[in-house]
């Protein structure tokens, strides 16, 4: 399965060594290049790519701008001399941003991490069964569902807290991340915290034990799960 793509600098040379080096992947399928953000603009209203190659500093518009002003956002690696331009990728959701001169190993990365997640994107059963995308650290992460030990909310993050390694914090909704789970392997059962049903060890006193990690709170709104969880 190939992805369509386009790239789009203002500066020829960086416009050629990204073109070269797109024609390395047999999975990315290259169907124009611009040097400009209104050309790319005008051909992107009309015509459908799974992912873009923008630089940011560009005149009349700017990659940010460009990709502000999409209504069906396609993935996106930013391209750049700047540091400073992550912080505004990161709100777009930019799935990854490069510092020009583009080291090749760096690319490669970037265009490995936009295949897996393309694929997850357009449901592909056994990535989606098996892992998560979220958003961390300026990053897009993938995390293996048999690696979580649980999920707690923080108001406007959450916390994914992992059998091994330092948590994963993530600008979502509990609610949101609910929504990308398997509801037959992960259950709420709390306003602040969601559980893979395969650790839960006991359930006393409205408690859920997981394992020999944390007990958490059942929420009244969930009281209801405990019947469930017995019958399994």
């Amino acid at each position: 399965m190939q992805m369509r793509c386009i790239a789009i600098d203002d500066e020829p040379l960086s416009l050629a060594l990204i073109q070269q080096y797109i024609s390395k992947f047999p999975a990315l399928r290259l169907v124009q290049t611009f040097d400009d953000a209104i050309s790319a603009a005008e051909f992107l209203r009309t015509n459908a790519v799974d992912l873009v190659f923008a630089d940011i500093n560009m005149p009349d518009i700017n990659g940010i701008d460009l990709v502000r002003s999409l209504v069906e956002k396609p993935v996106v690696i930013f391209i750049t001399a700047h540091r400073k331009f992550a912080v505004e990728g990161f709100e777009l959701q930019a799935l990854d941003y490069l510092l020009k001169p583009v080291d090749f190993n760096r690319f490669s990365r970037a265009v490995q991490r936009a295949l897996e997640y393309l694929r997850y994107r357009r449901h592909d059963a056994q990535t989606q069964e098996e892992s998560i995308f979220v958003r961390a650290e300026y990053k897009l992460i993938k995390i293996p569902l048999t690696d979580i030990l649980y999920i707690e909310g923080l108001q406007d993050y959450i916390k994914i807290h992992l059998t091994q390694g330092r948590p994963v914090m993530t600008l979502m909704t509990l609610k949101s991340m609910q929504e990308k789970l398997p509801a037959t392997r992960f259950r709420r059962i709390h306003r602040s915290y969601i559980v893979p049903v395969g650790r839960i060890t006991a359930i006393v006193n409205r408690k859920v034990h997981i394992g020999a990690g944390p007990e958490l709170p059942i929420g009244d709104s969930y009281a209801g799960f405990i019947e469930e969880w017995t019958r399994q």
